[in-house]
Order: C-alpha cells, then structure tokens, then sequence
C-alpha cells in the first residue's frame, strides 16, 4: 500500500497534504486490542489542520493505551482523480491504511456545506453510504460539532451522533465499544449500550411520523428505555481537562499556522443570529496562569513564531490583562506573536493591540453586522455606532491603514435604510481617515466592507425565521454595490446559492439524506468551495426527489411547530428563544448575562448552579 502511495504522490499538486509523519504526529504498535480511531475532517488538510478540536481530540485519544487516532481529510479534486484512477482505497494520514481498516470513523461537522464531502470520504474509503447497508465487518461511522444539534439530514448515514463536548464521552464511547468487542456482540447492541450514555443520540433508535404538510408529527423513541430527550455533554472545569502541551506541525503552511490556547467557552452577549453564543454555554474559564503555562509548552513543542488566543468572544475573558501582559513580557523581544482576535475595539484593546503588533502588523478587524442602530438592536449585537467611530479614530491616529468590517444583509425586520446604513458607516471611516491630519496617519487608506447572508440556525432566537430568496438576496447585494463605489472601499459578498443550500440543511430534516446521496452522486462535493460548487445539480437532486428545498429554508415556521432538532437538549429553553425572539421585533436589547441573570434555562441541570 505505502509503495503504491509513494508512487502516486508525484502525480498530484500538494504532496505534503498525504505523506504524514509531520513533527509531534503519533506512530504506535498497533495488535489485536487496538482500537484504531479516524479522526475525518471533511475538507482539505490545511482547512482541517487549522482546526483546534481536531488537535484537542488526535492528541487526548493517542495518549490512551490500546487506542490509535489517525487522521483522514477530504482528498483534493487531483487526488481523488488519481485514487478512482488506480482503485486505490482512501487512506490514513498516519499509517496509510485504508480507512475501511477502522474500527470507528468520527467526523466532525462544523459547516453544512461539507456533507457531500462524508459522503465522498465514505465512497473513497468502499464503505457504503447508508447504515443500514453497512455490516459488522464495516467501522462505525460517528460525528460530533456544532452542525450535529440538527444531526437530521445525516440520519441514514451516521451511526450515531456526540452532541456536545467531547473529550469525556468519547472515552465512555471508546469502553463501551471495547466491552462489546470483547463479548462477541454486534453493532445493533453497540448501538444500545451507547445510547444510555449521556451526550449520545442514535438514530436508528427513533421513528419520524410527518403530517401531511411536510412538518412534523412526532419523534418517537422505538423503545421506552430510550432517552426522549438527549442532552448534550459539557465539561465543567477547563482548568482540569486534557489540553494538548504539543500539537502537529505541518510540512506546508496551513490556514492558521500557529499555536492556539483556549481560553474559555461559551459567550453571555447573547446574539440573536448566533448558534456558538446559544449552544456552547455556560460560559468556563480557563485561568490566566494555566493559559500562559500551555502556550510556554506549546511553543517549546512546536517552535511556532506566533501564539493565538481562542474563544469566541475575546474580550470578556475576565483575566484578559493579565493573560495578553504575560504573553507580552515573555515573548515580544523573542520576536514571537500575539494574536489577539474577537477584541471589542476601546481604549484598552487598542493599546494592547499596539503592543502586540510591535511583532506583526495586521488591519483591523471590526464586526456591526448591521448597518443602523436599530437593527443592530433587533438581532442583540449590543455595540454602537460610537463604538466604531471611537475606535477607528483611535486607530488611524495611531498608525493604522487598514479596516475590515463585517455584516450580514437578509437578517430578520432589515429593510434598505439598514442597507444604506452600511454603505454610510464605510464613508464615515474614510472620512475619519481623512480628517486626521496628514503626519499622525500613515498612506494608504483601505476599507474592506465584507457583508454574508443571514442563515437562520438551530438553537437560536431566529430559529422560526425565513432566510431571504436567492433574488432578494441578489438585489441587496447588488444594491449595496452600487452605493460603496469608492477608490478606499472593497465590497466582497458571500455567494445567496451557498448561504441557501446551508439554510436548507441547517433546519432540515430525515428526509434531505436522499437529495444529499443523490447530489452526491450526481458529482457534489466542496460544495463551500466557489469553484466546485454544482447548484443545478444539487436542484435536479431536490427535483428527483421530489422536495422543495424552499420549505425548508425560506419558510416561517411557528412557534408550535415541531422542529427537526426538538429531540436535543443544548440547556437553552425554546420558551427562552420565543422571548429573544419577540424582543427582536420589538428592538428591545437583553443585556450581557454577566451583568444578571436572563433565565436561559443553561443553570438547571447542566452546571448546578449560577454559570
């Protein structure tokens, strides 16, 4: 296998992304008691490098006795030419085994538009698409991340689904499948015991009844000892749980070529669009002092010139001076980075920011999603005008030349006063540039203006609401166009047929697993790739199966209407989202849960108490 390999490397454009053994990747004796784990990212190897759970789970799984975790990407287009051209099983990154050879294949789904790409993985792999095709003698096929609260569309082609954190139910996952392993039993009864352990959902273990109007009637569990609800995992202490002190460098540089330390999960600012902000609370810190004890380690173990900050909202880590000043003083005269993402732009941030880019100089970054206060307030972004003025004034009159703003355009109540106010807030920034006097700013001025299409999301307060139609879409764009045309100002825009394909599959249901094989066999694949992207394809799929992809993204549903994802458990109560989602067409602001509790629904049973 590995001669046949060698010889088809040279035949493709990115040799490095296949050959493994990379410094700090895992080589193991594998015998009769090895479980042996694929670790799938559905995408390209420096997509899937650059993901920081993937590092969490390679390295936590490898440290276990008797478990080996290799890792599988999604071949690009000249390598999967070249496998079905030489039959040539896809293949581990580690052992180069094919990875039928698996005991367990999990996938992590972080962006719907990569399902085609299971699908693709699978086939490469001559594993059958659908469970019930696949028998004992097949791996299991499980997946995990934020796109698994509505594991749905994967039904027929999952196994089973973690919903959750995972770093302790994989664990219970992997014992249990060693028990039954040794018992001689089958797959129906691993199956069985796995969903009795908390965080775990099996499909196969449940019946959808739908109405005659293409809703849901009922989600029925096959048994009475099968959980109704299944709830998802959290950890409860990060300062207690596995964080890798060394993770894989890669040959060729990836998307993000750089250390990463976790600081905290969860967010408390509550916007209304945002799934991360809703499903991955309560919020846990990380302290200060094991933060900058990991990032020494991993910077030793790796010999990375930059160390990254990860969370999803950077500046309300309640130990944030005293994590970036440590960093600072220990590693700014050795020349290596801080990168500093997701800041609220004040006074604060900006000094620091100037600090830390003594090392390297970056643009800056600010996200108002929408174009005028009101709106800004109907989706609960919590930021105001004067935030962005205060803080690009700041900015160019220390130097910098370069702003990227990002906004949504679709987003529940907008109208084109929300869209002018877009094109308003680009001119103010250039003409802030342009007021401060000539020596205090450098040459130069460039404003990206970046706008993606709203994407209602499960679990959160807009949840019920439609996704504008590819036209409308179309013409908001179009319009915006139109108003930002400015030698400082660059207009860049999500493509409407993606954002609508991921609408569809993010609020779909049992039945999409048709349209997906079928477009998957049609050819789809990268379908968030721009140039691989089929949409007639993926509509002759929707057509041949006989579903409206519309009634899934471009339908306002009710609040007693019941959702595909209903079954799941985040800790956020629908009675929760139904408020949030009233207060938004009222433009009434929730404040920041850390300045009082909002009644979520996260403190009763999942932390015990006050998050």
């Amino acid at each position: 296998m590995n001669e046949r390999i060698e010889e088809i490397l040279y035949k493709v454009e990115k040799p490095s992304r296949y050959i493994g053994g990379e410094i700090n990747s895992y080589e193991k004796e594998i015998n009769e008691n090895t479980i042996r784990y694929g670790f799938a990212f559905p995408d390209i190897y420096e997509v899937g490098m650059s993901h920081l759970g993937m590092h969490i789970i390679y390295n936590l799984l490898n440290e276990l006795d008797n478990v080996y975790c290799e890792r599988i990407f999604a071949p690009w287009v000249d390598m999967e030419n070249v496998l079905r051209k030489e039959d040539i099983s896809l293949f581990t990154i580690e052992t180069h085994s094919p990875i039928n050879e698996l005991d367990i294949i999990g996938f992590t789904l972080q962006y719907e538009l990569s399902y085609s790409n299971i699908l693709n993985i699978l086939n490469l792999g001559k594993i059958p698409l659908r469970s019930s095709e696949r028998d004992e003698t097949h791996p299991i096929i499980i997946a995990g991340g934020p796109c698994a609260y509505n594991p749905e569309p994967l039904a027929d082609i999952v196994d089973f689904f973690v919903l959750g954190e995972s770093e302790e139910v994989l664990i219970e996952v992997l014992d249990a499948y060693r028990k039954i392993k040794e018992k001689g039993l089958n797959k129906k009864r691993l199956l069985e015991e796995v969903c009795k352990i908390e965080g775990v959902y099996v499909p196969s273990l449940y019946e959808v009844q739908y109405n005659e109007d293409g809703t849901i009637k009922s989600f029925i569990p096959k048994k009475e000892d099968y959980p109704i609800k299944i709830k998802k995992r959290i950890i409860k202490d990060l300062n207690n749980v596995f964080y890798p002190e060394k993770v894989i460098v890669p040959f060729a540089d990836i998307v993000h070529n750089r250390a990463m330390i976790e600081i905290f999960r969860g967010c408390t600012r509550g916007c209304r669009f945002c799934q991360a902000g809703m499903i991955y609370r309560p919020v846990r810190e990380r302290k200060s002092e094991k933060a900058l004890e990991l990032a020494d380690k991993l910077l030793r173990n790796t010999g990375y010139e930059e160390i990254s900050i990860s969370s999803l909202s950077t500046s309300d880590y309640s130990q944030l001076n005293e994590l970036v000043r440590g960093l600072i003083d220990k590693y700014l005269n050795k020349k290596i980075g801080v990168s500093v993402p997701s800041l609220r732009l004040d006074s604060f941030s900006l000094k620091l920011i100037e600090e830390i880019q003594k090392v390297r100089k970056t643009g800056l970054t600010f996200a108002p999603e929408a174009g005028t206060q009101r709106l800004r307030d109907a989706i609960n972004k919590g930021v105001e005008e004067k935030d962005l003025i205060d803080a690009v004034t700041n900015a160019f009159g220390l130097g910098w030349n370069t702003v990227k703003l990002y906004f949504m355009l679709g987003l529940p109540t907008e109208t084109y006063a929300d869209i002018d106010g877009i094109a308003d807030l680009g001119k103010k920034v250039v003409d802030i540039y342009y007021n401060i006097p000539r020596e205090k700013r450098s040459k130069g001025l460039k404003v990206t203006i970046s706008t993606s299409s709203f994407v209602p999301k499960p679990f959160t307060p807009f949840q019920w609401e439609p996704q504008d139609r590819i036209n409308t879409l179309v013409e908001k764009q179009n319009y915006l166009k139109s108003k930002l045309k400015h030698k400082n100002i660059t207009y860049n825009y999500h493509d409407s047929k993606t954002s609508f394909l991921e609408a569809v599959f993010a609020r779909g249901d049992r039945k999409l697993g048709d349209v997906l094989i079928r477009a998957f066999e049609k050819g789809c694949k990268f379908d968030g790739w721009q140039e691989q992207f089929l949409y007639d394809k993926w509509m002759e799929s929707f057509e041949e199966c006989k579903i409206n992809p519309n009634f899934y993204a471009n339908r306002q549903r009710g609040y007693d209407e019941i959702l595909p994802w209903d079954h799941i458990d985040v800790g956020v109560s629908k009675k929760y989202l139904m408020k949030e989602n009233e207060k938004a067409k009222n433009e009434e602001l929730t404040k920041d849960c850390r300045l009082g509790c909002k009644g979520c629904g996260i403190n009763n049973g999942f932390i015990g108490g006050v998050c």
